[in-house]
């Protein structure tokens, strides 16, 4: 499970279809509907929030977001509150969260997506997702990626 801290933008196609059906099942899991990745760690940063289901469901609003600007169509009727709910709090990230997923990214995109890799080519840190705030500071607690 890859709940990226980046902005959706600079995912490809695959990357950002992967991230929509994985972040609905950090939904599923929030929400009490599976009982598989509970202990996942990305899940940890969602459940310190003061509204985790708004949290994510304010995440995956703007992964659809995404998806509609590049012509695709994510069925978001799959998100279990509506784009226009209450307002959600941004959640912090990172300065080192970003940096350590930007290389992460890279590397996919290295080997799958040239062409979206060279786009972004001179961008040295990525902007976060919406529903992120950056922070200064090393990489998160809850990650286990090693890149």
């Amino acid at each position: 499970m890859r709940i990226w801290s980046l902005h959706p933008r600079y995912l490809d196609r695959q990357g950002l279809t992967a991230c929509w059906r994985e972040t609905l099942l950090a939904q599923a899991v929030l929400a009490g509907r599976t009982r598989g990745y509970q202990n996942h760690p990305q899940l940890d940063r969602l459940r310190a929030h003061d509204d985790p289901l708004g949290a994510v469901a304010a995440y995956l609003h703007r992964i659809a977001d995404e998806a509609d600007a590049r012509d695709y169509r994510y069925d978001r009727a799959r998100v279990d509150r509506p784009a226009d709910a209450d307002p959600v709090t941004s959640t912090p990230v990172t300065t080192g969260q970003l940096d350590l997923e930007w290389r992460w990214l890279r590397g996919k995109l290295t080997a799958r997506s040239t062409d979206v890799l060279a786009r972004w080519s001179d961008v040295p840190r990525p902007d976060p997702h919406p529903s992120f705030r950056v922070i200064e500071g090393p990489v998160e607690p809850w990650e286990r990626a090693q890149v």
